[in-house]
């Protein structure tokens, strides 16, 4: 296992705990997987995902997805640890990353609104690593549109009645229990939509497609006929699961963020380590004014991201609205990584598109990144609508004021 770029922990981003948390990452990165070999097939990657999962619990890494007490006493989900999991994981495995987050996204709505009973029942499993979490939002015709989600929850004496689809869902398949949304039938948009806790083994809840992608990770579609799911599962108030949603993809977008710094991070080092080896025209690809070109925005690239991201994370932890920020760090960071890989992939040359190369793989893993928990476009609509509709309360305010 190759070492870890440990980044900017020296900067005021970070404390000790940070840097505590970012050498157990990286200790646990490289004793790890010498008794987690990687998976040499499809049919082998639930149970890799599994025994990740049961490792990150055992070594204290998941304790970074669920709340933990503060200096003040308050339970939070501390974004900048997230941040540098995501990001170290990453640069180990695409899998690791992927197990460490969705064991946060899966749980993150029982973290913000769950009773005491629902937190006490799945946050201390989540964080063990002995259950599996999902978040199960998207359909088939609802993903960046969320509103327009069709999957009903009929209310009933003891509780509610759930018909409709879930794709796209990670941990599909393998999770112990989905949080889903749903909504009150006749509603429209972000009205009448609720969250509940599913337990995998809930009759009238199947699995009924397993969905192939060009990064494998256990992904599928789920099927809710005739579900019931009893009253005390509903994770808030009724009606407030599509706030929730969104509460829920704010904390962890600008994760996602950075897991493409990570993977972008890894790219710039593959790259690097072409070119200083490559042989070509008497020398080395690195020797070549246009490839330290190309390695110079590839690092730009990186260093501008990472800013965004720490940026965005830092404004969260100390309590500030960070929508509009986490977007910017999500947009830029993705479609960064995205353009860095495919440099890397070229300095590799032909090699860089053969099967089995860190880099190939690369390619693959960082292209979802641009799509899920909110597409590129949609993160700049809400960058756009965000300065907009500033511009247009601050113009007020002064019309107002000139009266």
């Amino acid at each position: 296992m190759p070492s870890l770029s440990l980044p900017f922990l020296s900067l005021p981003f970070f404390d000790a705990t940070h840097r505590d948390a970012a050498a157990r990452i990286v200790e646990w990165t490289r004793s790890a997987f010498v008794s987690l070999p990687a998976p040499t097939g499809p049919a082998q990657i639930d149970a890799h995902c599994r025994a990740l999962v049961a490792s990150l619990g055992e070594a204290g890494i998941l304790t970074l997805c669920v709340p933990r007490t503060d200096g003040a006493g308050q339970p939070r989900i501390d974004s900048r640890a997230l941040c540098l999991a995501r990001e170290l994981l990453a640069q180990a495995s695409p899998l690791a990353d992927f197990s460490f987050a969705m064991q946060g996204l899966g749980s993150g709505a029982i973290s913000l609104a769950g009773s005491a009973a629902q937190k006490a029942m799945y946050l201390d499993a989540v964080a063990q690593g002995t259950r599996l979490a999902a978040f199960a939002l998207s359909e088939p015709e609802a993903g960046s549109d969320v509103g327009g989600m069709r999957c009903e929850a009929v209310r009933r004496h003891d509780g509610y009645v759930l018909n409709g689809d879930k794709m796209w869902i990670s941990n599909g398949g393998i999770a112990d229990f989905y949080v889903v949304f749903a909504r009150e039938p006749g509603t429209t948009r972000s009205a009448g939509i609720s969250a509940f806790i599913v337990d995998a083994g809930n009759p009238g809840l199947e699995i009924a497609e397993r969905i192939d992608v060009i990064s494998p990770h256990p992904l599928a579609r789920l099927r809710f006929r005739d579900c019931h799911v009893d009253a005390s599962m509903r994770l808030g108030d009724e009606g407030e699961g599509f706030k929730l949603a969104m509460r829920t993809l704010d904390i962890f977008r600008t994760s996602v963020a950075a897991a493409a710094l990570g993977f972008a991070r890894k790219a710039l080092r593959l790259g690097i380590e072409r070119a200083l080896s490559r042989e070509m025209f008497g020398g080395v690809l690195a020797d070549m004014q246009l490839t330290q070109a190309t390695l110079a925005d590839m690092a730009t690239a990186v260093e501008s991201s990472a800013l965004l991201v720490y940026r965005a994370a830092w404004m969260r932890d100390q309590g500030q609205p960070t929508s509009r920020e986490a977007a910017m760090a999500k947009l830029v960071a993705t479609e960064s990584a995205q353009r860095v890989v495919d440099a890397a992939v070229q300095i590799w040359g032909g090699a860089g598109v053969r099967v089995g190369e860190e880099v190939e793989a690369l390619y693959r893993d960082v292209r979802a990144l641009r799509i899920y928990e909110g597409a590129s476009e949609v993160q700049r609509l809400i960058i756009g609508g965000g300065l907009v509709k500033t511009e247009r309360a601050s113009r007020a305010r002064l019309a107002e004021a000139g009266r």
